[in-house]
């Protein structure tokens, strides 16, 4: 593909030491887009930058100012008419890049939406999860640059749309965390951010969130969202899940009492 038939697209990313997995990323994005912008973290030795730089991505090294405002920075450096952010954990499919491709050869229906959104299936011990709190997972990354930025609530990211969101139907993958120990690593992590977050927001955490959250989450995720039919794998996540609701609630409870306890 020449460079006049790119789409007018830069794909925004931002990395920590991600060397042994960036290539699948670059790999899906490489050839087809106008521009490849990675923000890496200042203290990464890895090659990641070297391996980024390959794919003809424009790469800046940055001091890590949190996943909302990192990526707010990678996306300030778009100079395409429109973004797409991509994690360095994820890959376009084949059948979403077509869809794309088909999507900007139609400019009434590309320009009647701010963003689009499509979903993410993710790769966990083995198995694509289809079903429960992990899937679709409905995910807006394609953006018109200026009208949209990063928010919410570190780590957990999501994009502020000033506009109409239009819908994409095929799958974004998501290599996340491919075995136990690597979730179980991003509970403790995760958990530690939603405790700050709390702690600047002066909030606590009550009986029903030590109790009645984890039990519900387990039970939309297992039963009501179908998780059991992603095998074992279906499980575990649907007590993963309530383990992390869990653990998040208990750390605000014992800050709590950490805090009320006479000096």
């Amino acid at each position: 593909m020449t460079t006049e038939q790119r789409l007018p697209l830069s794909v925004c990313m931002i990395s920590g030491a991600e060397a042994h997995r960036i290539r699948r990323a670059l790999d899906s994005v490489a050839g087809w887009t106008s521009e490849i912008i990675v923000v890496i973290n200042e203290d990464v030795s890895d090659d990641t930058d070297r391996i980024a730089a390959s794919y003809g991505a424009r790469v800046s090294r940055e001091p890590w100012k949190g996943h909302i405002a990192q990526k707010n920075s990678a996306a300030q450096k778009a100079g395409s008419d429109w973004i797409l952010g991509l994690d360095a954990d994820e890959v376009v499919s084949p059948e979403l890049r077509a869809e794309m491709e088909q999507l900007f050869a139609e400019p009434g229906k590309l320009q009647s939406f701010t963003a689009f959104n499509f979903p993410r299936c993710t790769y966990f011990c083995g198995r694509w999860i289809r079903h429960g709190d992990w899937y679709p997972d409905h995910q807006t990354r394609l953006w018109r640059r200026g009208t949209s930025e990063w928010g919410g609530v570190d780590p957990h990211d999501k994009l502020l749309v000033h506009g109409a969101v239009g819908r994409l139907h095929h799958d974004l993958l998501h290599y996340n965390a491919e075995t136990i120990d690597q979730q179980i690593g991003k509970i403790s992590r995760y958990s530690e951010d939603f405790l700050r977050d709390a702690v600047t927001h002066r909030r606590s955490a009550s009986w029903f969130d030590l109790v009645v959250r984890p039990a519900w989450r387990f039970a939309r995720s297992y039963f009501f969202r179908l998780g059991l039919f992603d095998g074992w794998q279906g499980g575990y996540i649907a007590w993963m899940t309530a383990f992390y609701t869990a653990t998040r609630y208990a750390k605000i409870r014992a800050t709590q009492e950490q805090k009320s306890k006479p000096d």
